[in-house]
């Protein structure tokens, strides 16, 4: 940080205007004169100080370029260079969009150096106590229900997202978002559904073919279903050495071979003869990309026919990291089995289930202090819920 200039600046009126005016010099000398657009003095004494900390701090043109950029501008070039695929996923561009409209409505004509964390607040709020909109083909109308916290608490990720993205561009010194708390606390999020073997076996008897081989590879290899399994093409698959490929992901980390057990291997041999010819492994024909682009609809029918209450697909890849946690696989090696970055992210997915616990309960040896060389030592038994078929 550079030495502070001596007389730093001051505050003066103008003829014919109410606004209070800031003289100062730059870091080369060269005296600036601007409008503070604010008749309070200590606003404007606040406004000075922060132009001197940024021209000591050397992001005095990011204070500028940010004060002259609106949101809804930046907004708009976010979608476009960094929110569509291959950066994100089609499905999270598509998150985003929706995100972005209700935030447009609030934020698109501020300036990004004007957001600040009482404004992204007060969003929050006026969000909260709204009703959902419905559209149909006869138009647009309000219902009667009220936006569930979970989607407002989507859309401040996703503007966390893009103002973290302005800060990394030199746009904005700090992200507003870092002094956001959330009106309300959110439930639902991040709780992994961890299935049982004998839930799965339910599953997989009411499952079509190819979404029986779903639920099984994903149990077993833990692959993301969207982004790694469903695009996935037959050349990746080498099952002579069982092994898969894969050469995109969500995280670098997830870039590499992925091991398949005896049971993988048999899922993948079935699906090969399934899929027939074609490059992809789970190809079809009404998507435009040659692969089946959602699981939703077949996933939730196949869950309604098994009457087993609704959870997301996606909680498979927490059931495969669950049980090799239950199994007794280290934790780093499980989050290198997961292909995660991060070792904390692991504990998202790894969730033991009451009836586990209650099975390690039941193994709790009473007389370990009173035992004597006669005493018989029982062995201790396995978990009989997980990895039960291998």
């Amino acid at each position: 940080m550079s030495r502070p200039i001596e007389h730093d600046g001051n505050l003066f009126r103008r003829k014919a205007t109410k606004f209070w005016w800031m003289r100062y010099r730059e870091r080369d000398g060269t005296l600036r004169r601007e409008s503070t657009f604010t008749a309070d003095w200590q606003e404007a004494q606040k406004k000075l100080r922060e132009r001197l900390h940024a021209r000591d701090g050397n992001i005095l043109n990011v204070v500028r370029k940010g004060e002259s950029l609106a949101f809804g501008q930046w907004a708009e070039t976010f979608m476009e260079n960094y929110s569509k695929p291959p950066f994100r996923t089609h499905k999270t561009h598509v998150a985003n969009l929706r995100a972005v409209k209700h935030l447009n409505r609030t934020f698109a004509s501020r300036t990004l150096a004007n957001l600040t964390a009482d404004d992204i607040e007060l969003y929050l709020r006026t969000r909260l106590r709204q009703q959902i909109r419905i559209t149909s083909r006869f138009g647009t109308r309000e219902g009667k229900r009220i936006v569930k916290p979970t989607t407002i608490h989507q859309e401040l990720r996703v503007l966390r997202r893009i103002l973290n993205v302005a800060v990394r561009k030199k746009l904005l010194p700090s992200n507003p978002c870092s002094g956001v708390e959330f009106p309300v606390a959110v439930r639902g999020l991040f709780r992994p559904h961890y299935v049982s073997w004998s839930e799965q076996q339910c599953i997989e008897q009411h499952a079509p073919r190819y979404l029986r081989n779903v639920v099984r590879i994903i149990t077993e290899t833990g692959l993301r279903v969207y982004k790694e399994l469903l695009s996935m093409k037959n050349e990746q698959v080498d099952l002579a050495n069982a092994v898969v490929w894969i050469p995109d992901s969500k995280t670098p980390n997830g870039v590499g071979e992925v091991p398949l057990t005896k049971l993988a291997v048999q899922a993948f041999r079935d699906q090969i003869a399934l899929s027939g010819q074609g490059e992809y492994l789970f190809p079809s024909e009404q998507s435009a990309t040659g692969y089946q682009y959602s699981l939703r609809t077949s996933w939730r029918l196949t869950l309604k026919r098994a009457k087993i209450p609704y959870f997301r697909i996606y909680d498979l890849r927490s059931t495969y990291a669950t049980r090799l946690s239950a199994g007794g696989v280290a934790d780093e090696w499980v989050t290198q089995l997961l292909r995660q970055g991060d070792s904390q992210v692991f504990k998202r997915y790894s969730q033991m289930k009451l009836k586990m616990q209650r099975e390690a309960l039941g193994k709790i040896n009473r007389q370990a202090n009173e035992m004597t060389a006669q005493t018989p030592v029982l062995e201790n038994e396995s978990f009989g819920t997980v990895l039960a078929q291998l």
